[in-house]
This record gives C-alpha cells, structure tokens and sequence, in this order.
C-alpha cells in the first residue's frame, strides 16, 4: 500500500476545565497507545493564565514510559479556529467541563463524556496525589486500550460518537 493510501487517523480532542491533569494524561496516552491510527490532543475550556501541565501528570506519564514531548496547556479556542486540525472525536473527562456550552467544532466531531475525579483536587501530600494520578491513568488507559483495538467498521463517522459513549460505562 501507498503512503498516500494509508487512512488518516482518528483525531480526538480531550477537554478539561485546565488542561492539566485528566486531558493531558488522556492526550499522551492515546498518542501512545494509538500506533498511528490516532492523533490525540487537549484543551482546557479555561485554563489559568500561564497554565502548564501538573508536575504530577508529567511524572506519572514519564515514569510509565510515555512521552510528554510537546504536553502543554492551551484553550479549547485553539481547536475551534478555522485552520485548526478537524476532530473526528471530542471527549470531556471532567464533569465541569461536560456542562460547558462547547464552541462550535468544524466538521461537528462525534462527542462523548468520560467523568474522572481530578487526582490533583485538594490538598493532600504528594505521595496520595502521585497514587491518585496513577490510578487516573489506568482508569483513562482501560477505556483508551478498548477503543485503540475496536475494529474499522466500530470507529467509522456514523458510529464513533456511539462507541465513545458506551466505553463511558467500561
């Protein structure tokens, strides 16, 4: 087969309210777990000014053999642009950002809500949230390692927003 013949990946866009935590652990993970037949990105509906990455999130990925090459936060506004890549796929992972009104995505991707608790929220001591990111990452990698070996006909246009929404119950 031709390079130019191989399919495009599925581009998926996970939202957060920051864009630290949940949707950047769930953009590394899809990178790597998605061998080329996904391109996972993240934004957050309103991230602080000079809002970056947790620290925790990034040691998480790193210490179980996941790039954080390029993680960095940014508004959901980056995706809503014209020249802006078209997602195939939106998936909310916290609560706050599920009930936001969304701006208006080109080419009206498939949309889906997979609710996680926020392993930074509170102020308990690092050891607890680095258990709490570890345990946020298995739960993000079970449901990401079902979609990632779904078959073609399970990821096509017309059925992705359904596949997503049953892998929120996984």
């Amino acid at each position: 087969m031709r390079e130019a013949d191989a399919p495009q990946p599925l581009n998926v866009l996970f939202l957060c309210t920051h864009n630290s935590a949940r949707s950047i652990l769930a953009e590394a993970l899809l990178n790597h777990l998605g061998q080329g037949r996904f391109k996972a990105f993240s934004a957050g509906s309103s991230p602080r000014e000079n809002q970056q990455p947790n620290p925790l999130a990034l040691e998480t990925l790193a210490s179980a053999g996941i790039s954080t090459t390029g993680l960095h936060s940014k508004s959901w506004d980056v995706f809503a642009s014209a020249d802006a890549p078209t997602m195939d796929l939106v998936i909310t992972v916290c609560d706050n950002a599920a009930g936001e009104v969304c701006p208006y995505w080109p080419g009206q991707p498939a949309t889906a809500h997979w609710g996680y608790a926020d392993p930074s929220a509170g102020d308990a001591a690092d050891d607890e949230k680095r258990r709490a990111f570890i345990q946020t990452l298995h739960l993000i990698r079970r449901r990401l390692e079902i979609l990632v070996n779904l078959p073609a006909d399970r990821l096509s246009k017309l059925t992705i927003e359904k596949t997503a929404r049953e892998l929120a119950n996984v």
